[in-house]
């Protein structure tokens, strides 16, 4: 066993204190030594001057980059729980079922449109083109783009009144 490993094993009860007086949790305090032990294990053999300042250094370091990164995660979780809309925000069920059952209805009359026509308004609507861009795609002037997207949005005033 290499030297700062039995100096760690002599020390672990000193270490322990003081971890967990930094971070406050005896868990995260043996997350922190574990750590540490881990990082002994891949050192390779070295002579120090101050093995003991090594270690606690080390241990100190580790334990800060631990607070940091609790911080860090804490604040990711808060304004994460921040944006979750509040249950009143849901709508409910009854809610829910109007709008399916409105959103069936305005595929049925899109179905039932021309083709041209209905075609004009999912580019327009749902894949945000240009009235131009269609009138291109579709081989018709703008003010035919404007016509056929007339005549859609009447259809579906149509059975908003039914």
């Amino acid at each position: 066993m290499s030297g700062l490993k039995a100096l760690f094993l002599q020390q672990r009860p000193m270490l322990t204190r003081l971890m967990t007086a930094r971070l406050g949790n005896p868990a995260d305090a043996e997350d922190v030594l574990q750590e540490l032990w881990l990082k002994l294990e891949s050192l390779p053999e070295q002579t120090l001057t101050s093995p003991q300042a090594y270690l606690f250094r080390a241990a100190a370091n580790l334990a800060s980059d631990r607070r940091l990164s609790l911080a860090r995660a804490e604040a990711r979780d808060g304004l994460w729980f921040d944006a979750q809309p509040e249950a009143s925000e849901y709508p409910d069920a009854e809610h829910v079922l109007l709008a399916r059952e409105r959103l069936a209805q305005v595929e049925a009359a899109m179905a039932a449109m021309p083709e041209r026509m209905s075609t004009a308004l999912r580019m327009f609507r749902i894949e945000k083109r240009s009235q131009k861009e269609i009138a291109g795609l579709l081989g018709i002037t703008v003010s035919g783009v404007e016509k056929l997207l007339k005549r859609a949005y009447r259809q579906l005033l149509d059975i908003e009144g039914a």
